[in-house]
Order: C-alpha cells, then sequence, then structure tokens
C-alpha cells in the first residue's frame, strides 16, 4: 500500500510539474521588425524596367542612386570630385556610370538591410581616396560631404522617396562621414 502511494504521489507530480511547464512556457512568437531596406520595398518581385525582375526594394535604391549621381553630375560645389565619369560619359562611355551606379546600390541595399546582395567594392576610405582610386579626383572635406548630403536628399525627392524614408537613408550615408572625409 506504501508503494502504491509512493508510486501515486510520483505520478501526480510529474503530471503537475509537465502541467505547469507547458501552461507556463512563454511565447515562442519573435517579431522581427522590418528593416530599412524592407521600407524601401523589400524582396517582392517586380519587373525591372531594364529588363527581368528586380526586387522592390533594389529598384527603388538604384532609382535613387541614378536620380543622385545625375543630381551631382549639375552640381559644381562637389562635381569636380567625379571629372572621370563626367569625362567619360560626355564621350558616351557610360561603363563607368553603370559601374558605380551598381556598386552604390549594392551599398545602399546591403547597408539597409538586404539579404540578398553582397558589397564587393571597395572599403570607403579606399574608394574616396585618390591615392587608392584614381577614379576619385580630391579628397572630401566635411562642407563636401554635407554638399553631397544634400544631393542625395534632392535626388531622393525627385523620385518621390517620402521625407521620413529619407531621414532613415541619410543617418545610414552619415555613418561613412568619418571615412569618406579625409581633407
Amino acid at each position: 500500500m506504501k508503494k502504491l502511494l509512493l508510486l501515486s504521489l510520483a505520478v501526480a507530480a510529474f503530471v503537475v510539474t509537465t502541467t505547469c511547464v507547458t501552461s507556463c512556457k512563454k511565447s515562442e512568437t519573435t517579431t522581427v521588425a522590418p528593416t530599412l531596406y524592407d521600407s524601401l520595398g523589400g524582396t517582392t518581385m517586380v519587373a525591372d524596367p531594364r529588363g527581368g525582375m528586380i526586387e522592390t526594394g533594389r529598384l527603388g535604391i538604384r532609382t535613387v542612386v541614378d536620380s543622385t549621381i545625375f543630381v551631382i553630375a549639375g552640381d559644381s560645389k562637389i562635381n569636380e570630385f567625379f571629372t572621370t565619369l563626367l569625362t567619360e560619359v560626355g564621350a558616351g562611355n557610360t561603363s563607368g556610370f553603370s559601374a558605380l551606379e551598381k556598386t552604390l546600390t549594392d551599398f545602399f541595399c546591403v547597408a539597409t538591410g538586404a539579404k540578398n546582395f553582397t558589397y564587393g567594392g571597395k572599403s570607403m576610405v579606399a574608394a574616396h581616396d585618390p591615392a587608392q582610386n584614381s577614379r576619385m579626383n580630391g579628397k572630401a572635406a566635411n562642407a563636401d560631404f554635407d554638399q553631397f548630403v544634400t544631393d542625395l536628399v534632392k535626388g531622393a525627392q525627385q523620385v518621390g522617396l517620402p521625407i521620413d524614408l529619407i531621414g532613415r537613408v541619410g543617418r545610414v550615408v552619415e555613418t561613412t562621414r568619418t571615412q569618406v572625409v579625409q581633407k
């Protein structure tokens, strides 16, 4: 009888413990905050105006990059840094433009949280140092960086990027200031 009572108590303790552990467990659902890349369009595939399919986020970023490059090309305050590129484009050679567009688009995709792309360009220091990048015509000062940000905002506004997203992109760009400004 004593063994039966001990066995019953052990079974009861097991049932109570199992029930408590199972019902007291915290919910394991985790919500993941959307990345800036998600806010810029994310991974939804759409038709690329240039052919094929493209993630909406990448298309949006590429559109802002293109618009910003054209704003910079017309900005006498900083376009002197891109003499090589502007000379090439003026002569009908767009290979440098295409390479810059892809590199900047890759950079912004990765920097805003995209998972399907990698940035394979030079470091920010090397890319903006004429000694390491023959396409760069001079070292940038803080005022040059500020003007770039102004041109980026203008380029983003031209393609209709909402102001809150422009601000978030601006914060990403600001993280590169100490690497880009070398004068």
